[in-house]
């Protein structure tokens, strides 16, 4: 009798590959493999499940099966769809970029309080140091109709994917993507300096996941003890900020107590708030600008 070639319908093929990834470590293997999948069969998270029992074609199995391999090869999943979402806000990613994480918008979080308790984002000025694919300066874009944002980063293949999703989301008019270090773009001082700098230590980055080592190495890596552009930016911050004004950082579970010193040794600038991630870590510290 001939041999019975066997059906790969949605379902079967999404619990293989969520098994597959769960046996290979990866920290969310069935959300992994519906992202995955659902990016290869052209559909949503929603539509696998309301197609679960149709058989997959041929092109489509060999569309899931590649991207499957990619990602046990390490790619983040990311870089495979080419998107990522933030704040509700869908960026284009690649591997030109960091990956925005949950713990960004804790920081967004923060800059949206604080801006709409003082209820004058009319004719603010922010600036996004280090901008990457320029998440948090097209959140707050949206968010703030009255803001300018300045975004800054030193990588111009960066900035390619900011203008990129600048465009995207229609607020070109408002967001200005300028290469240079740091606060060196800015001619004038603003209302709030908002960063998610590279905060990780240069002798941790071996041991990271093979996702996270897929990313540019200049969007990770903070020197010795993860806060040399921190500590830079810390520096120079009360020069670049108007009267009033507020920097908001997002660093590393650890390193809150060092910023809170760093910000006590630095004139101008006083510690006001530090805010917790949804892990409960202290993933974000806040100073003001005064005198």
């Amino acid at each position: 009798a001939a041999a019975v070639e066997e059906v790969w319908t949605t379902l079967k093929v999404l619990d293989w590959t969520a098994g597959r990834f769960a046996r290979a470590g990866m920290a969310s293997p069935r959300l992994d493999a519906q992202v995955l999948l659902a990016h290869a069969l052209h559909t949503d998270r929603v539509g696998l499940y309301t197609h679960f029992d149709k058989p997959l074609a041929g092109d489509e199995l060999s569309a899931c099966r590649k991207l499957i391999q990619r990602r046990l090869a390490g790619e983040p999943v990311a870089y495979l769809t080419g998107q990522k979402e933030v704040w509700s806000v869908a960026l284009a990613v690649d591997a030109r970029v960091l990956v925005p994480r949950p713990d960004t918008e804790t920081l967004i979080e923060v800059v949206l309080d604080r801006v709409k308790a003082r209820a004058a984002d009319v004719a603010m000025t922010l600036a996004d140091i280090g901008t990457g694919s320029g998440a948090i300066a097209v959140v707050l874009a949206r968010e703030l109709s009255g803001a300018r944002i300045i975004a800054t980063d030193v990588s111009e293949d960066a900035l390619a994917v900011a203008r990129d999703n600048i465009a995207r989301h229609g607020v070109g008019d408002r967001v200005t993507a300028m290469a240079g270090d740091l606060l060196e773009p800015l001619t004038e001082p603003v209302d709030v300096i908002v960063a998610n700098l590279p905060y990780i230590p240069s002798a941790d980055i071996d041991a990271l996941a093979p996702e996270v080592r897929c990313e540019p190495r200049l969007a990770l890596d903070g020197g010795a003890d993860g806060l040399d552009l921190i500590r830079r930016l810390i520096a120079t911050a009360a020069d670049k900020l108007l009267p009033g004004g507020f920097i908001a950082l997002e660093h590393g579970a650890d390193q809150a107590e060092k910023l809170a010193a760093l910000i006590a040794a630095t004139d101008g600038l006083s510690l006001t708030d530090t805010r917790a991630d949804l892990a409960g870590n202290p993933r974000v510290t806040v100073a003001d600008r005064h005198g």
